[in-house]
């Protein structure tokens, strides 16, 4: 179908001269091109303050209706079995609609889904209301860095495609001091509600942002896609560069590449391994674990509830400027050297926490401090390194034919992994004790450091157009000892 929509185009709609001799580019296009990352950036805000404010909120939520520990942890992980749902069905909306419709509509679910949260009257009905909630979830952390992907020029794009990374950070800092200030004053339904705001704000700004112009190429014209360019691009040069990337690459598109059946093919593989693993290594490390469970390990550990709070306020600035550190220096440094310099330094970390908790420190004592010191460094390397390049490994490595279907799966993987850590971290507790579950992922991180070592090559400063010449070609690959950057094996 994409094959014969763009052969129409060129046989009776503008020819390929004409449509770059007709290119206009705005005067305001660069602030565009942020206004749009921003916007739509947002929504990993969103995503991070509904999954962050349950930290907080459980405790209250816990006294409210009774939870024994299994309803907790179904609380908690409604949510995200939600989002592995969303991540998958968005994809369809994403190639069939385009990236903006898609994220009008991923923010009405946001809107709805926080008020339903507000309103429920019972535990299962709050459940019900949080996957309905993480359906929306699922489809932002899809269609957004896939969106923000094809908007961005290739020498920015890490910067741009990361700032989804920094929201989340933001949201899941603003859900900790919701958590921490406003749970006396408010309770924990102002605290979910809150939520519907924002994502009320992008679902009306949206309509006046640009298209994705890979997909309008696709599917309304390559005159259209020059346009929409024009409205991101600061100069005719660049965007006639990347009209000439875009008309060559959908030449090669055939009808055996396109969706979930060109996933299988032998010359995409290497892609699929090196960004389904990034994105289970992601959620695997056990971010989210500290992120939801903070508050209650230390708790269980026999710090106040108070002091377990200020704690979990602290993981969520850590990550939240790791994570903007990571979005400024990402192209600078590259995805996988960035991934190789923190990884080890969150096992050693880890380990460090699991030796803390099995000594059982008191209260006030060194011991104490230590442990808040270990969370604190492991949320340093793992968010400020494979944090960082999880999201944007799956928006930028996968080819044009079958990115929709792609980007699916990949999220629905970055879901996936986090549901069974969330969904199965306090009985792990309860079976390895405390530290041993530090240790249990600690283990988990090295492995993450030696599959980013062997099968994950840098991608900093390739065009999407040129990742997908190296997959065809065959030579998608890292170099071992080096950090190479793929654009020098074209």
């Amino acid at each position: 179908m994409e094959t014969t929509r763009l052969s129409t185009t060129n046989s009776t709609g503008p020819s390929l001269s004409s449509v770059l001799k007709s290119i206009q580019i705005s005067p305001n296009a660069d602030k565009t091109l942020w206004i749009a990352t921003i916007v739509a950036a947002i929504c990993g805000g969103l995503y991070g303050y509904d999954t962050g404010i349950i930290s907080g909120a459980l405790l209250l939520i816990k006294q409210d209706f009774n939870l024994s520990i299994t309803q907790q942890e179904w609380v908690a992980s409604a949510i995200l079995a939600g989002a592995a749902v969303g991540a998958i069905g968005f994809g369809w909306s994403s190639e069939k609609f385009g990236r903006r419709a898609t994220v009008i509509f991923v923010t009405a679910i946001f809107v709805m889904g926080s008020i339903a949260c507000a309103l429920a009257p019972s535990v299962n009905l709050l459940i019900t209301a949080r996957f309905f909630l993480g359906l929306a979830v699922g489809g932002s952390t899809q269609v957004v860095p896939t969106y923000i992907s094809e908007l961005a020029p290739p020498k920015r794009r890490g910067n741009l495609v990361t700032l989804f990374n920094v929201a989340i950070g933001v949201g899941i800092l603003l859900a900790n001091i919701a958590g921490l200030m406003m749970r006396d004053e408010w309770g924990w339904r102002p605290m979910v509600a809150a939520a519907a705001i924002p994502a009320a704000f992008v679902f009306i700004v949206m309509f006046f942002l640009p298209k994705s112009p890979r997909w309008t190429a696709r599917n309304e014209g390559l005159d259209v896609a020059a346009e929409q360019l024009g409205r991101i691009r600061t100069t005719r040069e660049s965007v006639q560069k990347e009209v000439r990337e875009i008309h060559s690459n959908m030449q090669k598109i055939d009808t055996t590449e396109r969706g979930w059946k060109g996933l299988m093919l032998p010359w995409v593989r290497p892609a699929v391994i090196a960004a389904l693993g990034v994105a289970f290594f992601t959620q695997a490390g056990g971010l989210e674990m500290m992120i939801y469970y903070t508050p209650t390990f230390l708790t269980d550990a026999g710090f106040g509830p108070q002091w377990s709070l200020w704690a979990s306020l602290g993981v969520a600035i850590v990550y939240c400027v790791m994570t903007l550190l990571g979005c400024l220096f990402v192209d600078r440094i590259g995805r996988r050297r960035l991934m190789l310099i923190m990884g080890p330094g969150a096992v050693l970390s880890l380990v460090g926490l699991g030796i803390c908790f099995a000594l059982h420190p008191a209260p006030g004592s060194i011991g104490s401090f230590a442990v808040l010191a270990f969370l604190l460094l492991f949320m340093l390397f793992n968010s400020g390194g494979i944090q960082v390049v999880g999201w944007l490994t799956g928006a930028e490595m996968f080819p044009l034919p079958m990115r929709g279907a792609a980007t699916s799966a990949h999220a629905a993987v970055l879901w996936g992994s986090n549901l069974v850590v969330t969904a199965t971290t306090l009985e792990l507790v309860q079976t390895l004790t405390l530290g041993g579950t530090m240790w249990f992922y600690a283990g988990v991180n090295l492995v993450s450091v030696i599959f980013v070592f062997l099968l994950v090559p840098e991608t900093a400063g390739a065009s999407l157009e040129d990742i997908e010449t190296t997959l065809r070609q065959g030579t998608f690959r890292p170099k071992i000892g080096e950090s190479p950057r793929i654009i020098d094996n074209l």
